[in-house]
This record gives C-alpha cells, sequence and structure tokens, in this order.
C-alpha cells in the first residue's frame, strides 16, 4: 500500500525553522491515526537532524536531504514548508514559510483525502506570520 505523506520541511540551520516545531508536531499529532505519513523532510544529516529534533526524532519519521535533492525536487524556494504529497507523486498542496492561513490550507487538503478530522490553526501558543528563508542555499 502507498500513503500519502504530510511533509514538514525544515532547515536546522535557521530560526524560522526552530520557531516552526512545537506547531509543526501539534499538526502533524492530528494526522498521526490518518492514511497519511507524517514526517519531517530535514535538510542535513542524521547527526543534526537528531540533535535539531531533540525527542521529535523519535515521535515521527525522519528524512534526511543534506544535499537538499528532495526540497529542489518538490520546487521549495522557503524553509519551512509544509506539503501534501501525494501517493502518485504530485504535489497537489504546499505552504511556505508560515502563516497561519497558508498552513490551514494544506491541513484541509489531507483532511479531505484522507477523511480526517482538521486542526486548529492557529493555535494558542502560534508563532505570528513570517517569512521562510532561502531553501536552496
Amino acid at each position: 500500500m502507498i500513503f500519502h505523506l504530510a511533509s514538514v520541511v525544515v532547515d536546522p540551520y535557521t530560526n524560522e525553522s526552530a520557531w516552526i516545531l512545537k506547531t509543526a508536531s501539534r499538526i502533524m499529532n492530528q494526522f498521526a491515526g490518518a492514511g497519511v505519513r507524517v514526517n519531517w523532510i530535514i535538510a542535513c544529516g542524521a547527526d543534526e537532524a537528531r540533535t535539531f529534533l531533540g525527542p521529535l526524532a523519535d515521535e515521527f519519521l525522519v528524512f534526511t536531504d543534506p544535499d537538499r535533492t528532495v526540497i529542489r525536487a518538490l520546487g521549495l524556494t522557503e524553509l519551512p514548508a509544509f506539503v501534501l504529497i501525494r501517493g502518485d507523486g504530485t504535489i497537489p498542496a504546499a505552504a511556505q514559510g508560515w502563516s497561519a492561513d497558508s498552513w490551514r490550507e494544506v491541513s484541509h487538503d489531507i483532511a479531505s483525502l484522507v477523511s480526517w478530522s482538521k486542526p486548529t490553526i492557529p493555535a494558542p501558543g502560534d508563532p505570528s506570520a513570517f517569512r521562510g528563508t532561502p531553501a536552496l542555499v
């Protein structure tokens, strides 16, 4: 069986990606039991990923992308990002940087695709909107 992916893409060398960890993990937990595989795609190697994510590295699936090959293939220009990757490889929804509206739109697309409940975005404690940092450095 091929699952859809709900990927949060981060750069461990930027503050912007650190600012979104708590919010992203809350959203990812909402989809943990759904017919989608929530995961991190992180622009570094395994050791750096574990350092940056801390206990989140054990809670969720983690893909490392030290050469940013996947990030480039996804067409991302800013990180952090939230991306829905369908089982057929298409990308029907993506949000770059952080804005509650854009991440909510991606989460609603995921919820509709897998018939799951929608997370509350924004929630108390979520950061204010901010632009991401360059995805391809």
